[in-house]
């Protein structure tokens, strides 16, 4: 019997003993007052710079006039980690969490289990794996993120990380900034995009615009999916599917990493999987640091194998000082901002008042917001 059949069942006998308890939290929320607890990075002197700048712990994703009008009690903290961080103190008796992918607050099984209270973890951008999402699901909790807030801002960042490897940007720059003038140092490695192959691993809604975004760049375009892409939109792209990944990778020049972070894809660029790449690739993953072998990336960097690596996730993050991302070659890393302009900011900011505002009326969300609902995760986590 599947999980949502089973919580069903549940809920119904109890209902029938008489008894007023239910064994699943349920989503909507009851009467009274919430307490809502947002993580955020802190933006500091810099909050001052932008008045759109909501995605921060100032900003606070300007929810905190609307929530406290309404009597909600709205607490928001960068303190995520440590035993005696700000949010362990507010998980037993918080009723929603919200937290972004760009400072994640790693929501563990433990944490769960102390959240006696907890019905809602919201997502402000796209990418929940910062949950135990199968503890959530065991708990009855319901997992939802902002999908498509920042589909453009991350692929817009995706093409100018393509850009950026292929033409070997960086030492240039690097070159005016240290008054040093020296063109064969940079041309020797410096290439057109036009006519080179890159296959995207993930065609969802970001692989998709990023094909689109490639198309007038004249590129041979691949695609490796669990979802073949409709036939039209396949055919305007010019994209070809690749049914076999391993087949599609040694194909490319550039590979970009498109799919969410899962326990099939955890790790998945091993040593051996790097080693069957063209030498030479270049690689850019705006998608989750942990889909890599940390190491493996930087020995092939180091070795030539991978000519270029660019992205803006780490395992973990924030990353530590002495990460080897951070000082292998031919990197164009960042920290994790591709999706956190302020036009996105601006989206996921509107999409979790929408979702709150869905909450507390007892309304359904848009089904593609539901990473875990009633027990069951969304496909694309399984």
């Amino acid at each position: 019997m599947a999980m949502k059949q089973i919580a069903c069942s549940a809920i119904k006998a109890v209902a029938n003993s008489g008894s007023c308890s239910v064994l699943t939290r349920q989503l909507h929320a009851s009467p009274g007052s919430k307490k809502i607890v947002g993580v955020f990075y802190k933006a500091n002197e810099y909050f001052t710079k932008n008045p759109n700048f909501v995605g921060c712990v100032e900003g606070a994703l300007g929810l905190r006039q609307w929530l406290e009008s309404q009597g909600h009690q709205y607490i928001v903290t960068d303190d995520k980690d440590g035993p005696n961080c700000e949010l362990d103190k507010h998980i037993p008796d918080l009723h929603v969490l919200i937290s972004t992918p760009f400072h994640p607050a790693y929501v563990t099984a433990e944490r769960i289990k102390k959240a006696k209270n907890l019905q809602l973890l919201l997502t402000a951008g796209i990418g929940s794996d910062h949950v135990d999402l199968k503890a959530a699901a065991e708990a009855g909790l319901t997992v939802a993120e902002i999908t498509g807030s920042n589909v453009v801002s991350v692929a817009e960042d995706e093409l100018m990380r393509i850009l950026i490897l292929v033409r070997n940007f960086l030492p240039g720059h690097h070159q005016v900034i240290t008054g040093d003038w020296n063109v064969a140092g940079i041309a020797y490695r410096a290439y057109d995009l036009e006519g080179k192959t890159v296959g995207t691993i993930g065609a969802g809604r970001i692989g998709k615009l990023l094909l689109q975004r490639l198309k007038p760049f004249n590129c041979n375009l691949l695609y490796h999916d669990r979802l073949k892409m409709d036939p039209e939109l396949e055919k305007e792209i010019g994209a070809k599917y690749e049914e076999d990944l391993d087949t599609m990778l040694p194909k490319c020049d550039i590979i970009v990493v498109n799919m969410p972070l899962t326990e099939k894809t955890r790790g998945m660029f091993d040593k051996d999987r790097i080693s069957k790449l063209k030498k030479g690739v270049l690689i850019v993953n705006n998608a989750r640091g942990a889909i890599m072998d940390t190491q493996a990336v930087a020995d092939a960097c180091a070795s030539g194998h991978i000519a270029g690596y660019s992205g803006d996730v780490w395992n973990p993050q924030p990353a530590p000082k002495d990460h080897p991302w951070r000082y292998m070659p031919n990197q164009a890393m960042t920290p994790h901002i591709s999706g956190t302009t302020i036009d996105g900011q601006l989206r996921y900011a509107a999409g979790v008042k929408d979702m709150l505002e869905r909450y507390f009326k007892g309304e359904e969300f848009p089904v593609q917001n539901y990473i875990v609902k009633e027990g069951e995760l969304a496909p694309q986590y399984r």
